[in-house]
């Protein structure tokens, strides 16, 4: 037992990694509590797994990820969300449209503005995420989605991906509507922000995503943001704003796991809550606007 472990704590701390475990033991080295499933008995004392190098957790489910990636199996959902992504403007391409300016009938019917969104046309609050501009716009996004969204699927599993990608989307649309309601937009990047928005809370939390750095990352896609002409930054600020979130309920705001913390009722209704407060924010922005 941890000699430095009071009363309160005795009675209130959970395993960092196993939350529905209660602990009276700490990490020597970090001090996250830990169970005795998680114990590694070290010559120092008592470590958890990642501070005693074992690849368990979170690292183990990495190491099965990144093998099934080598026979081709893993990373589905990051790879389905790039071939939609390509489809779609190969679609606006041949729809009236060409492939460098692929601005014909698909793209008029899915970008995001004000206008169309309050005469009833909410689709776009999804759509605008999977059309683009130009190839240079398409293989941007989609490296980022490659670099990132491979990681964080690793970690989270698929359908917590999921659940980041288009709530980001949302987040995104409501960010962009609320910062520029009248220019049209589109683009993955709101997505890509996303995950970016959920790496920076997993990394804050001390659970690696994007090797330690996802702080930089952001703040230099930020920066980038708010230098370049023609970006959206209302959907660049609302998607990382929507991923941040979409982890944080998972993790049920720091005091579970966002990992291995288990999904239930609570957390379902906390998703849902962040794509209705999406919705509502473009609503109440698009009003007058058709």
């Amino acid at each position: 037992m941890n000699p430095m472990a009071t009363p309160e704590q005795t009675q209130t701390q959970v395993c960092y990694r196993h939350p529905r475990n209660e602990t009276a033991v700490s990490c020597s080295n970090c001090g996250r509590p830990i169970c005795t499933d998680c114990m590694v008995f070290s010559a120092v004392g008592i470590k958890c797994p990642e501070c005693a190098g074992q690849p368990t957790g979170t690292k183990r489910a990495a190491t099965r990820v990144r093998a099934a990636a080598s026979e081709g199996t893993g990373f589905s959902v990051t790879n389905a969300l790039i071939v939609a992504n390509i489809a779609a403007y190969l679609v606006q391409a041949s729809g009236g449209g060409t492939f460098t300016n692929p601005a014909g009938e698909i793209f008029q019917k899915g970008y995001l503005r004000a206008f169309e969104v309050g005469a009833g046309e909410w689709w776009r609050l999804i759509t605008y995420g999977f059309l683009h501009g130009s190839p240079i716009h398409l293989l941007f996004n989609m490296l980022m989605l490659w670099w990132f969204g491979r990681a964080l699927e690793a970690l989270l599993g698929r359908g917590r991906f999921l659940a980041v990608y288009f709530l980001s989307i949302l987040a995104g649309a409501a960010g962009a509507l609320l910062l520029s309601p009248t220019n049209p937009t589109i683009g993955a990047s709101g997505a890509v922000f996303g995950i970016l928005g959920a790496g920076l809370v997993l990394e804050r939390n001390r659970i690696n995503v994007f090797g330690g750095s996802a702080l930089f990352i952001v703040i230099f896609n930020l920066a980038f943001s708010f230098t370049v002409s023609y970006i959206s930054i209302g959907s660049h600020i609302g998607g990382l704003v929507g991923g941040a979130l979409t982890v944080l309920v998972l993790s049920r705001f720091g005091k579970g796991h966002a990992v291995y913390g288990r999904f239930d009722l609570a957390a379902a209704a906390g998703l849902l809550a962040i794509g209705v407060v999406s919705v509502a924010i473009a609503y109440l922005r698009v009003r007058g606007y058709a």
